[in-house]
């Protein structure tokens, strides 16, 4: 059976690089609900432009590709190996949530969306984004979309 989108990638990531990445990103959401308001809004325009997993992936199979496909063209047709064993770990990062250049860049603390969402959503309720949503109003489930909207 094939692993959800949200879990593959941490499924397939050492338990230890799971637990810094968590850690970290505990770490961070409290030294700025300390640090105050400012530096929240400072982190979440972070957060708009961090390159989650899939997106670091993309690019240097893109790159590996296109080189690969290049140098066929122009030097050697062997080197048309290259961007099919590109496609191939493309095809088993999508099924299975693993590729090789994966691990590297876990270690080196790039995330899944999920988990910079959770980061975000954290840094909202310190903020107190949510605070208005504990009444119970029927129109909540509306108020919350458009909350995460923001």
């Amino acid at each position: 059976m094939l692993p959800s989108t949200v879990d593959r990638v941490p499924e397939q990531t050492a338990t230890h690089v799971n637990e810094r990445i968590r850690l970290r990103m505990r770490e961070r959401a409290a030294s700025l609900a300390a640090a105050g308001p400012a530096a929240v809004a400072a982190r979440l325009e972070e957060l708009d432009r961090e390159w989650d997993t899939e997106r670091t992936l993309e690019a240097n199979a893109a790159t590996l590709t296109a080189v690969g496909s290049a140098l066929a063209l122009l030097v050697d047709r062997r080197f048309a190996v290259v961007p099919l064993v590109v496609g191939g770990f493309l095809l088993q990062h999508a099924l299975q949530g693993w590729c090789p250049p994966l691990p590297i860049f876990r270690r080196r603390g790039i995330r899944t969306q999920a988990e910079i969402e959770q980061e975000r959503y954290a840094l909202k309720a310190i903020r107190g984004d949510f605070a208005h949503f504990r009444d119970g109003t029927p129109g909540r489930a509306i108020q919350a979309i458009h909350a995460m909207e923001a």
